[in-house]
């Protein structure tokens, strides 16, 4: 029972992440059960075993996309002191992991918004909200710790910080991955550092 278990979650695995390839490859109109029991390398049953349809196999891809981000975002509330650097860390690994994977997890959102299920589109939705929740408690730390000026809209900076990395990744995928991310991050991080740093007042970065 436990083998079979785990034999599951690998399949699962693999659907995933062939799902996950082609979106990346051909956009989500082109991604079928065929084209992901090919790129498995198993048949359209072996697919519906785990999967009832394309749209539950999108939905388990959201979800495991959102919650890679979000966990991190977790450990650094737990694990690290609240300043801007702790911000600035966290959104840097983000895109370290999307540079590699060629925008992955902002162009599967993307993508997902662009196949016209209302369903999934509620669940981005609600998951991109938590996320930006979660920009907001590390932004109200770092207004606690004295690192971020107490009259900073914490609404508006957070939406503001997510608008930032998905408008520049979504401009990064279009125009081929012409630039360097992480670089072109950095200049958009010191605009938002300038606006929300506290200038004076104890631990000012």
């Amino acid at each position: 029972m436990a083998q079979n278990r785990r034999s599951t979650v690998i399949r699962k695995k693999q659907i995933i992440a062939a799902a996950r390839k082609l979106i990346v490859k051909k956009g989500s109109e082109h991604l079928t059960v065929r084209a992901i029991a090919k790129e498995v390398n198993i048949t359209e049953a072996a697919v519906y075993r785990h999967f009832k349809n394309k749209r539950e196999i999108l939905s388990f891809l959201l979800s495991h996309i959102m919650a890679s981000m979000m966990d991190e975002i977790d450990r650094a509330l737990s694990d690290t002191p609240p300043s801007l650097e702790t911000l600035h860390g966290i959104l840097v690994n983000h895109l370290s992991r999307i540079e590699q994977a060629r925008g992955m997890s902002f162009q599967i959102i993307a993508e997902v918004i662009s196949f016209g299920d209302r369903g999934l589109n509620r669940e981005v939705y609600e998951s991109i909200n938590v996320y930006i929740e979660k920009l907001k408690d590390l932004i109200t730390e770092g207004v606690r710790g004295g690192f971020i000026r107490d009259d900073v809209d914490l609404d508006s900076s957070a939406m503001l910080l997510f608008s930032m990395i998905q408008g520049m990744v979504n401009i990064w995928a279009l125009g081929h991955y012409r630039f360097d991310l992480s670089d072109k991050f950095e200049l958009l991080w010191r605009v938002f550092r300038e606006a929300i740093i506290k200038r004076a007042g104890k631990g000012s970065l």
